[in-house]
């Protein structure tokens, strides 16, 4: 098995990402305030049947700034990920999201389908819930002069960081992979100036907006849902899933919105069968 780490450089700037194993082309998208490796159990796993590519996307936790006049809206990321496929030469693909990443996703495959085969969600925004719960707090404040400054201060002490982390998967998450995740936004002006972007950017119109195109549609979509989430309530993946001409939800037990942390054989397993269906 190759497992290759790379950089390609977009108009917006480097994505550099993890590269693993052959056969249909496998692109995840992980959410805001992590990294690719949110994703390393499932890749390891994987890659014997899949080319597995596993970006660090500019979405707060990332160790190469964009460019200062990068989009990072949700549309923005949403053609940053589709200019990845295009440079990568990538058809046929697999689409991957989780958590916010599954939100830029939506937006990715009703905007730029051209090169995308099917969808996979796990737990992620969907319809209204664009940030969810207390999260809606997070946009207008981060428009806000040294707004974004405010809203990771707590993250810049890492025995809140950890606990910050601590809902969103059954599995503990290890110490040095949070405190690696908030890193960048500490030491580096420019990635705190690409979270701020991000951030102000989150808005329920986007993902509002993505479910009623996928209304009727008939692009595979498969959602791997952990029911019992309190941030995305298996509610929001039924109606999704009843609305997609082409959807199917599977509920994955044992785990939270980090359903790759807790269940990365589960998560593989369904990735390489409906790649291999579908």
């Amino acid at each position: 098995m190759t497992d290759q780490r790379k950089e390609v450089q977009l108009p917006q700037g480097p994505i550099r990402y993890r590269e693993a194993g052959e056969g249909k082309p496998v692109v995840f998208v992980h959410g805001f305030l992590v990294d690719g490796r949110l994703w390393d159990g499932v890749v390891d796993r994987l890659s014997n049947r899949c080319r597995c590519i596993a970006p660090d996307w500019p979405i707060a936790a990332h160790r190469a700034p964009m460019n200062p006049d990068a989009d990072l809206s949700p549309p923005g990321i949403a053609r940053l990920i589709s200019d990845f496929l295009a440079k990568l030469g990538l058809e046929d693909v697999t689409i991957v999201g989780n958590d916010s990443g599954g939100a830029m996703s939506q937006v990715l495959v009703t905007t730029y389908p051209e090169r995308i085969g099917r969808l996979v969600l796990t737990n992620c925004d969907t319809h209204e819930n664009f940030p969810p719960g207390m999260f809606k707090a997070m946009p207008p404040l981060a428009k806000l002069p040294g707004g974004m400054r405010v809203l990771a201060a707590p993250f810049r002490i890492e025995a809140l960081a950890r606990r910050a982390f601590a809902p969103f998967a059954r599995t503990k998450i290890p110490d040095e992979l949070v405190a690696s995740w908030m890193e960048p936004t500490k030491t580096d002006s420019k990635i705190m100036h690409d979270a701020g972007k991000v951030t102000a950017g989150m808005n329920k119109r986007y993902t509002l907006a993505a479910a009623e195109k996928l209304r009727g549609s008939q692009l595979p979509i498969r959602l791997l849902w952990a029911p019992g989430d309190k941030y995305f309530p298996i509610s929001y993946g039924e109606r999704l899933a009843n609305e997609a001409g082409n959807a199917e939800l599977v509920r994955v037990p044992d785990a939270k919105t980090f359903v790759p942390l807790d269940q990365p054989q589960r998560v593989a397993d369904e990735i390489a069968e409906f790649a291999a269906s579908s």
